[in-house]
């Protein structure tokens, strides 16, 4: 089965509780995106913005951006951070016995979730 090359990126549809509407982007393809306040309409005009745009890129001899979608994670992260935050969070480790690598976890997977 042959795919379209916009099906290489990622397309995204939430409900924004700010704009009172469904939103749709396509993260490191376009800037903004599309909004309505029928979700199933929003991702077929999302389909046709990333469709344009990469037509777009075509015509202009511009490269593609990387691929998105189904894009493989390592779950290595380098983080770069001050000594004095390093300091506060061995120390927050070793106050709750767990390692630094789990308390970032735990208080990253509580920010992403909320």
């Amino acid at each position: 089965m042959r795919h379209k090359k916009s099906d290489q990126y990622l397309k995204v549809v939430e409900w924004s509780e700010k704009d009172e509407c469904y939103v749709g982007t396509a993260p490191g393809l376009i800037l903004g995106g599309v909004h309505g306040k029928d979700e199933v309409r929003v991702f077929k005009k999302l389909c046709q913005v990333v469709d344009e745009a990469l037509t777009l890129l075509e015509k202009e001899g511009l490269s593609f951006p990387s691929p998105t979608a189904d894009k493989k994670y390592s779950g290595r992260i380098l983080l770069r951070i001050s000594p004095a935050l390093h300091k506060a969070l061995a120390v927050k480790a070793l106050k709750e016995g767990e390692s630094i690598n789990k308390v970032i976890q735990h208080r990253l997977k509580a920010k992403v979730a909320a």
